[in-house]
């Protein structure tokens, strides 16, 4: 269902403040063509694998949020089926925070962002940990010490308004090799000025 994510996110007191706020009819806006849902397509796939860091929330068990960034090569965070999503969970400074919050209560919402784009998937989901991979000759990263599986329960992508436009080293990166040479050959003919002025 192209809304599941309101099913989620639009509680009663939300709809209380969407109504305070002049927002009330927004849920009368929402569509089965929307973009967003609960079946991941290609374009939610390519998204996601493409990413190199996302932002997860887990709730604790005194209804406390805790979020946390997670980072790796694009390809780190796999899209299985359409509706799950897995990565690899790197050994960190071992305070287990989000483990032992998925392990209270399963539920767990990621931001991914592309910000050269402007570009916000946010999802809702279920986790299962898989402490050993279900086949043993699958490959692991190094420090990886267990599969977080996501059920895929809703997503929605959210409006570029607002997102800053930022590029990674490896975004601008022949973007500033370029200005790189350009300033070296700068220096150069500056020295090559002073020592014939010299």
């Amino acid at each position: 269902m192209a809304y599941a994510f309101a099913k989620i996110a639009f509680t009663p007191s939300v709809r209380d403040q969407q109504d305070r706020n002049g927002s009330g009819s927004y849920a009368g806006l929402l569509s089965d063509d929307r973009s967003g849902g609960d079946t991941l397509s290609e374009r939610e796939r390519a998204f996601i694998e493409a990413c190199d860091g996302f932002y997860q929330a887990t709730v604790s068990e005194t209804g406390w949020p805790y979020v946390q960034f997670r980072g790796g090569k694009p390809g780190f965070l796999r899209v299985e089926g359409n509706n799950a999503i897995t990565y690899a969970d790197l050994r960190g400074n071992r305070q287990y925070i989000s483990l032992g919050n998925l392990a209270a209560d399963n539920r767990i919402a990621l931001i991914i962002m592309n910000y050269a784009r402007a570009e916000r998937l946010k999802i809702w989901g279920r986790v299962e940990v898989e402490e050993k991979p279900a086949n043993p000759a699958t490959p692991r990263p190094d420090g990886a010490e267990r599969c977080i599986r996501i059920t895929v329960e809703a997503f929605d992508w959210n409006c570029p308004r607002h997102i800053p436009r930022r590029l990674t080293e490896e975004e601008f990166g022949d973007e500033m090799a370029l200005l790189r040479a350009e300033n070296q050959q700068l220096r150069t003919h500056i020295n090559e000025i002073q020592a014939r002025s010299g």
